[in-house]
């Protein structure tokens, strides 16, 4: 077990830093280690990403046939956000496993391939077992990981380092936000390595990533309106959490948020998959969460975000109660939406890092007021050890 799980033990009030629990505290420590894990690896031209634990030829990483992600529950996610960012930048082929499933599905992987596998604590023993098993096919690995010298970073070809600190609570907050950090670092690092991005853009990706904590910090400071949210909707028993394309993974960590922590049935759904079965449960008793944020400046985004508008019309027609995440500044979807929370305006790859932080606080708040410890939820571990 990792230094973390002592320090679920034996901490005390004085190491949550005056909250009440760890969870919201660490939910309030993202900004900082957002900072700790994207600064170390940026130049301070910022014209280059400096990955130095990972110890891959750029010959290697141009010649790459696929890359394989593998992880588990909010690392998993993680690594869906990633498949994003890795085929946009760097237009490598992205497959993301379970990584309780990879071993028994015979995976077909070998030489030429990346098996890249997250896992906060570097000791969840699926991820681990997965790991084995790709460098025995001859996969190269790296790992992403939050805990130095783990098993997992021990035996990958390569390691980032998440330096978020230790992540006491059971629902991963911070974690999850530093492992996308990284992700989007290691996109733009390949994408330069394969010649896709330009030195000129590296430095504006840089640029952009460098913002995120500050937009995190301006998101903490809704925290009330989450709060409030909550207030008037914990007596529900079901909520939908929506997403498309990038933003589908973190309307998957919405909901399991949810369900940790305050016991309330959650899905997480694409949001256009809603008229194959879901539709028909979407009424004044099933509360519907939709990522509804837009780049404006990115053609994908516009789209998605225009059809993620037509929904919402949609469900409200069918009575549902829908409550928004939305761009500031974004007044058709406050005209539409019976509750909104706004994040500020950010690149559609980095979007998801704001998004996911109005959940996890909606999801904070909710198991606060039914009274539950939020920090060890009932048959959860920090670290899963076994199968």
């Amino acid at each position: 077990m990792s230094s973390i799980g002592a320090v679920q033990k034996d901490g005390g009030m004085a190491d949550k830093g005056g909250f009440p629990h760890y969870m919201i505290k660490e939910i309030f420590e993202q900004p900082k280690s957002l900072y700790a894990t994207i600064t170390p690896r940026v130049a301070a031209e910022e014209d280059s990403v400096h990955l130095e634990d990972v110890h891959i030829k750029p010959e290697e990483l141009q010649a790459l046939r696929r890359i394989n992600i593998v992880a588990s529950g909010t690392s998993r996610h993680a690594g869906m956000v990633g498949q994003y960012m890795i085929q946009e930048l760097a237009g490598v082929p992205v497959d993301v496993d379970y990584a309780s499933e990879f071993g028994y599905r015979n995976p077909l992987i070998g030489p030429g391939e990346l098996t890249v596998v997250i896992t906060q604590s570097g000791e969840t023993a699926d991820t681990t077992a997965a790991q084995r098993e790709a460098k025995s096919k001859g996969s190269r690995t790296i790992a992403i990981s939050n805990v130095v010298d783990s098993t997992i970073a021990r035996e990958a070809d390569g390691v980032i380092y998440t330096h978020a600190g230790p992540e006491i609570s059971i629902a991963s907050t911070k974690a999850f936000t530093a492992q996308m950090a990284a992700l989007f670092l290691f996109a733009v690092h390949l994408g330069h390595a394969r010649g896709k991005v330009s030195t000129e853009r590296v430095n504006t990706y840089i640029h952009e990533l460098l913002e995120v904590p500050g937009k995190v910090e301006t998101v903490l400071r809704s925290s009330s309106d989450c709060q409030r949210l909550a207030e008037e909707y914990f007596s529900m028993e079901d909520f939908l959490f929506l997403g498309r394309a990038i933003h589908y993974p973190i309307a998957m960590d919405g909901a399991l948020k949810l369900k940790e922590v305050s016991y309330i049935h959650a899905e997480g759904y694409p949001t256009g998959e809603t008229k194959h079965g879901p539709n028909a449960l979407i009424d004044e008793t099933l509360p519907v969460v939709i990522l509804a944020t837009c780049d404006r400046k990115d053609e994908g985004s516009v789209r998605r975000y225009e059809m993620s508008v037509s929904n919402i019309k949609g469900f409200k027609k069918q009575s549902g109660r829908v409550i928004a995440i939305a761009s500031e500044g974004d007044d058709e979807i406050g005209s539409l939406a019976d509750n909104i929370v706004f994040v500020p305006q950010a690149p559609e790859l980095l979007t998801p890092i704001l998004e996911i932080v109005p959940l996890q606080l909606f999801a904070y708040y909710m198991a606060t007021k039914k009274g539950l410890d939020v920090d060890r939820p009932r048959n959860l571990v920090k670290s899963v050890m076994r199968e």
